[in-house]
């Protein structure tokens, strides 16, 4: 585990992420009403998302936490084939075997703790459990597809493209799901495509 002055990074396995499911819950509806996802979550949805992660039995939560404590991050990731139908079909519609991949979840992040090294370690922590939990080929995530020229995209926002090329990560050409969340100010919720990235994992890493 790489060392983050100020910082303490933990992981957590299956049950374990009962007892912190209320605190990352608030950080996912927090960094998560930000552009790209603009999510208008309510926390009983969030627990319950949480709560099966724990269902799973080889599912990791990688918590990051300040001097005092305070959660100011956190990662997921399962096995595919322990996730939603709508996450496994794309994979299962191009000849992928579900039981060869592990998912990440999600990486998020308070803003005035981007930039000092804890995503190498969200990567790096959820990597190694998904090394240590089976014979996993694949490591996988994905991320919203936006339109370019949306004009509720900040000015000063930048994509992880360069971040995720950097780990190994490639985007899986015609691989996408559909997912449907409300949006900040929608009376309803909408789809949303979310476009694919994996790598292979590499059993012995320098």
């Amino acid at each position: 585990m790489r060392h983050i002055p100020g910082i303490d990074v933990r992981t957590y396995v299956g049950k374990e992420i009962l007892p912190v499911a209320g605190e990352l819950s608030g950080l996912r509806l927090s960094v998560f009403r930000d552009w790209p996802y603009l999510y208008e979550g309510d926390r009983a949805y969030e627990e319950d998302y949480l709560a099966a992660y724990a269902a799973s039995p080889r599912s990791v939560c990688v918590v990051a936490r300040d001097e005092t404590g305070r959660a100011v991050g956190a990662s997921t990731g399962m096995p595919l084939a322990d996730e939603g139908e709508a996450f496994r079909r794309p994979f299962i519609e191009g000849g992928i075997v579900p039981g060869d991949v592990f998912y990440f979840g999600e990486s998020v992040l308070l803003a005035p703790w981007r930039g000092r090294g804890i995503g190498h370690a969200f990567f790096d922590a959820r990597e190694a459990h998904a090394r240590a939990s089976g014979p996993f080929r694949w490591t996988a995530f994905c991320s919203v597809r936006r339109e370019p020229g949306d004009p509720r995209k900040p000015a000063n926002y930048h994509r992880n493209d360069a971040f995720w090329l950097g780990r190994g990560y490639t985007p899986a050409i015609d691989l996408s799901c559909t997912l449907s969340w409300k949006e900040i100010g929608a009376d309803a919720a909408t789809p949303h495509v979310l476009d694919f990235w994996m790598r292979e994992l590499d059993r012995d890493p320098a």
